[in-house]
């Protein structure tokens, strides 16, 4: 079976939200017709609590886009974003969410980031992604969403390494590019990787 897995499609990380991706928006209908070529629609959300410690606002003196470790692991600083049960934690209201069969919460420890939808950034713990896609006997993933360079590389580097064939469709996803190039440093990495870079037209045409 396919799955096609929506990352992180919320309103803080469209124009408008705190930690807006640039054209994030965009690719809204896009998905909305990629979901009607799948029978399986996963999605992830980020779901903080208010005292993650991700957030700058959470460090004295911390600056947003500063570089800290944060138990043990390299971490950047981000705005206050996706606090659980708030309107920026939301699915984007354009999404056709009718068709998400079943939704993934992941940065829910304080202590500890996460940007892919199967692991926290230290992989100590699962959200439960891949034990669902093993049940469903899923053995290819399609993956879209914000942002490129983090959770979406994140979450396919995880898929591919969990054994799933994993495909980014790279018109369906944005980027952060917080430093010049890291959208194609992510690209790049995904590929080398074993990742399949595809455009929409692969399978809406």
């Amino acid at each position: 079976m396919n799955c096609l897995i929506l990352v992180d499609i919320q309103n803080d990380f469209v124009p408008g939200g705190s930690l807006a991706v640039k054209e994030g928006d965009q690719i809204i209908p896009l998905v909305n017709r990629l979901m009607e070529s799948f029978d399986l629609i996963l999605a992830t959300q980020d779901w903080h609590p208010a005292d993650h410690k991700s957030f700058a606002a959470n460090h004295p003196e911390g600056q947003i886009g500063q570089q800290i470790e944060l138990d043990g692991l390299p971490q950047v600083l981000w705005p206050v974003h996706c606090v659980q049960e708030s309107f920026g934690a939301e699915l984007v209201a354009g999404l056709h969410t009718s068709h998400i069969q079943h939704i993934f919460h992941k940065g829910t420890d304080m202590d500890i980031d996460s940007y892919s939808g199967f692991f926290d950034n230290g992989q100590r713990k699962s959200t439960g992604l891949g034990n669902f896609l093993k049940e469903k006997q899923v053995e290819q993933v399609y993956i879209v969403g914000l942002a490129t360079d983090y959770c979406v590389k994140a979450t396919a580097l995880d898929a591919q390494n969990l054994g799933f064939r994993t495909y980014v469709i790279e018109d369906a996803c944005r980027g952060v590019n917080l430093q010049e190039g890291d959208v194609s440093k992510a690209l790049n990495e995904m590929q080398q990787a074993g990742i399949s870079l595809i455009q929409s037209q692969d399978l809406l045409r």
